[in-house]
């Protein structure tokens, strides 16, 4: 059973997302408004959020900003139907995943699985390229002796690359790998969640010295 943060401004949306993942075993506290839930986020922390992206006032890309700049809290967004914009303008933010409207519940559930499998698995080895130390027992890393804050996904991604060096993995593969997905189409938020993770290890992200991009192909982890 998962502590679900649901943010959705339709109630009857609301209410029948609420209803089906309690069904599945849940908790769930739901709420209309971004500013809500950044309060109760702040009063009770959950074990994963789920937040629309089209919300009144605060909506759910800025919201998920928020919690990102003070936590590593997992996020799902929900998503209309072709606002691709949308889904990678919030996979920038740090987002997890994203769901397309209508939201099938079991589909639903089963990302919200994998997420929260993604958030609570570990090694207990401690891996060293340079500067760059993963420390996957305690699923922290370190940059030159800083620590870097990952998400559950940028560190479940970076431990998949780091696990095959010098090999060129494609996008399928680390969809199936990291998020439990399929479809060749959601293959930006692989290419969203390497961008993030660039941007906190890379001394400079345009020219990624860890990461590299091999086109037409996918990822490779090589570091100097």
């Amino acid at each position: 059973m998962a502590g679900i943060l649901l943010v959705e401004d339709d109630p009857s949306v609301r209410t029948a997302l609420e209803l089906a993942l309690t069904r599945q075993g849940h908790s769930v506290t739901s709420y209309a408004t971004g500013e809500e839930a950044l309060d109760h986020i702040r009063a009770r922390r959950p074990e994963i959020a789920i937040l629309d992206v089209m919300l009144p006032g605060i909506d759910g890309v800025e919201v998920c900003r928020r919690i990102r700049k003070l936590d590593q809290l997992p996020v799902i967004l929900l998503t209309a139907r072709g606002d691709d914009l949308d889904v990678v303008v919030g996979l920038e933010a740090g987002a997890d995943d994203y769901v397309v409207k209508p939201v099938e519940p079991r589909v639903l559930d089963a990302r919200i699985r994998a997420v929260l499998r993604r958030a609570e698995s570990a090694a207990s080895d401690r891996i060293t390229f340079g500067d760059l130390v993963i420390d996957r027992g305690a699923l922290k890393v370190t940059l030159a002796g800083k620590e870097i804050h990952l998400t559950p996904t940028e560190l479940r991604l970076l431990l998949e690359l780091v696990r095959h060096p010098g090999q060129v993995l494609n996008r399928r593969y680390l969809l199936r790998a990291v998020w439990d997905h399929t479809h060749i189409a959601d293959s930006r938020l692989v290419d969203a969640c390497v961008q993030r993770i660039r941007a906190k290890i890379e001394p400079k992200p345009a020219e990624p010295v860890f990461i590299h991009t091999v086109r037409g192909f996918g990822y490779r982890f090589s570091p100097p």
